[in-house]
């Protein structure tokens, strides 16, 4: 068989992962052979390939003991598109989590879920119960296209979101790899069940268009070496940006007639947040408007711009190899040019779009057919069984009690659809009685909007914690701005380990990423929506010193904001240098503290003045505020904390 092969790039050696897709035979090798090998771990070569299949080889950094074998354990994750997972696929996954995994499922920003824990010895049984299951873990990792993301919400009576359902199915399928190595390796040879593909899809795979295919292949869209790096997709309606649209690498934006019928799609392209921290020539950017297509093109757009990208992508160097490189190193005209020559004729002008905005949807809901759905809030993702809250437990037996179908948010959070309204009040009691709060104003709107990463100790990349610290973090601010006079404000915080950029801290109002042990990298300026990028502030900074470098941010911010201006707004406008220029003159002493109770939330971006009574203000001297500062960061805490604990002492006040 001839190899298919992208143009050679003169005077350029591929980078070692393309010799390993090389030499893989169709992501067979050497996972085929190592699986069956008596070892706690796959080589190196092994690892890159077993990404294909969805799986990522860790270690517990929390056990690593020196002159010792590492704790080597596996994450699974499944490709769910639109985030769709029937009842049956859930509770297989709520059992492979206690038998194989560590008691926990996590929900992730790509709308699947990840076990995390496996040993190497069950990972073949575990990934055979999953494609069992009807689920699968196929291209949910490595260089190929991703879990294809849809909005989560499931409106019955709107045909627009219907529609970007059934085309994030139908995108999956047509870019979901075609070897038979998945099948082979984890179900010896046995295809499991699935529904019928679409006819359109499978006669648009096979149709070379204009170059996009190869006719001599195992692999017809992708060839022997795939993608140079992954490829993320999604489809959305007008106004939803529940998907993060713009940090995607393709995304396709439903357009109907005015009596609700598809007539095409708005495409933009070269989004993509991962970067590296000191290399400049890597950067978080946002997706561009290309073109506008008709549905009966959409598919061969689809592949004109993975050809595109397959083909001309970097495939030196990995850090340049995504598509954001491509389209900004070429510029959005050279793109669509080269596009249109594999999509075999001109593209037409991008459509006009109202503003995208941010939705959550949480809480019980009509979902216009009569039935009900329930979104519910899942703290950065993780289904799990702690203290009070019992959210594992109670998700399990609504599922076994109700078999609902489930659709996973881009937000790590959980929607149950078509719920008949004679089991709310069932439901309800479940959750009730396992502590899972339903109703989304009883929900502090700081946690309510963040995410993070998984981070340590499992994540090979991650520098510092994400996960596990943001609970605390976001407590610390939720308090300062309580300090400040701001008790009723919030907005959007995101929390990675590293700055790849897993939970979309570039899009946030105010982003942490890993940038040292126990230091991040602060990003100001984002919006509420994540239409727009935020921008570094500061480079590395201590956890123990989020405090004093917030304060008088939120202070300029409280003194400065325009009517109903959210905090990334207020930064993005002011710009960086008023916000230092601020800072420096700051004396915290003539901070005016505020107390009022937190009302229900209203959607990001909307936001009200808050009501507040001030409580007297004391001034310090300035070497007792700097031996003040000194003692609250070396203790962890807040300098309120620290001047409350020595007035109680001083003034004989019983805690």
């Amino acid at each position: 068989m001839v190899k298919s092969a992208p143009p050679p790039l003169a005077n350029r050696k591929p980078s070692k992962v393309e010799g390993i897709k090389e030499n893989s035979n169709f992501l067979r090798e050497p996972v085929a052979t190592q699986i069956l090998e008596d070892t706690t771990h796959f080589s190196e070569d092994a690892v890159q390939i077993l990404k294909f299949h969805g799986s990522y080889q860790q270690d517990n950094r929390d056990n690593r003991v020196k002159g010792q074998e590492k704790d080597y354990q596996f994450m699974l994750r499944t490709k769910n598109p639109g985030g769709f997972v029937p009842p049956q696929l859930y509770l297989a996954l709520d059992k492979l989590a206690d038998e194989y995994g560590n008691h926990t499922l996590r929900a992730t920003t790509r709308q699947g879920f990840q076990v995390h824990g496996i040993l190497k010895k069950n990972l073949k049984a575990a990934i055979a119960t999953i494609v069992k299951n009807l689920g699968s873990t196929l291209g949910a990792c490595g260089d190929i296209n991703r879990n294809v993301m849809a909005p989560p919400v499931p409106f019955k009576n709107r045909a627009d979101y219907q529609y970007a359902w059934e085309y994030a199915q139908n995108i999956a399928d047509l870019l979901s790899p075609q070897t038979g190595a998945y099948y082979e390796i984890w179900l010896d040879g046995e295809k499991a069940i699935s529904a019928e593909e679409n006819p359109e899809v499978k006669a648009a795979r096979q149709s070379n268009g204009s170059g996009t295919t190869f006719t001599d292949s195992e692999e017809p869209l992708y060839g022997t070496y795939y993608m140079p790096r992954k490829f993320k997709v999604s489809v959305t309606v007008p106004e939803d940006n529940s998907i993060d649209l713009y940090s995607q690498d393709l995304t396709l934006v439903v357009i109907t007639n005015a009596q609700g019928e598809l007539e095409g799609f708005n495409v933009f392209a070269g989004g993509g947040l991962g970067r590296t921290h000191n290399k400049e020539e890597t950067f978080a950017r946002l997706a561009d408007p290309i073109c506008y297509v008709d549905k009966s093109d959409v598919y061969e757009i689809v592949k004109a711009i993975v050809a595109t990208q397959r083909d001309y992508g970097d495939r030196t160097d990995r850090r340049h190899a995504r598509l954001k490189y491509l389209i900004n190193d070429w510029g959005v005209d050279k793109f669509r040019v080269k596009v249109e020559e594999y999509f075999g004729k001109p593209v037409a002008p991008f459509k006009p779009l109202p503003e995208f905005k941010y939705e959550d949807f949480l809480g019980w809901q009509e979902q216009g057919d009569g039935k009900l759905f329930l979104g519910i809030s899942i703290d950065n993702g993780r289904v799990k069984d702690e203290g009070s809250l019992q959210l594992k437990t109670a998700l399990r037996e609504i599922v076994e009690k109700f078999h609902l179908p489930i659709r996973l948010t881009p937000h790590q959070n959980l929607i149950f659809c078509d719920i008949a309204p004679e089991n709310q009040a069932a439901i309800q009691e479940i959750l009730d009685r396992c502590g899972v709060v339903s109703d989304p104003g009883k929900i502090e709107p700081l946690f309510r909007y963040a995410m993070a990463c998984p981070a340590l100790p499992t994540c090979g990349l991650a520098i510092t914690e994400s996960e596990r610290a943001i609970p605390g973090i976001l407590e610390r601010v939720r308090a300062l701005l309580d300090k400040v006079g701001l008790p009723d404000e919030y907005f959007v915080i995101r929390m990675t380990g590293c700055p790849n950029g897993c939970a979309r801290p570039y899009m946030a109002e105010l982003g942490f990423v890993g940038s040292a042990p126990e230091s991040y990298q602060v990003w100001l300026g984002g919006s509420p929506h994540q239409t727009r990028l935020a921008q570094p502030i500061v480079e590395k900074l201590h956890h123990n010193d989020i405090e004093s470098f917030l304060e008088p941010i939120f202070v300029f911010f409280k003194k400065s904001r325009q009517a109903e201006e959210s905090f990334g707004d207020f930064c993005s406008r002011v710009g960086f240098d008023a916000i230092r220029e601020f800072a420096a003159q700051y004396q915290p002493e003539t901070v005016a503290v505020t107390t009022a109770e937190t009302p229900a939330p209203a959607a990001p971006g909307k936001k009200k003045a808050a009501p507040s009574r001030s409580r007297p203000r004391i001034s310090l001297y300035d070497e007792v505020f700097s031996k003040l500062k000194e003692t609250a960061t070396s203790q962890g805490k807040s300098m309120t904390e620290i001047v409350n604990e020595a007035l109680k002492i001083y003034l004989q006040i019983d805690k």
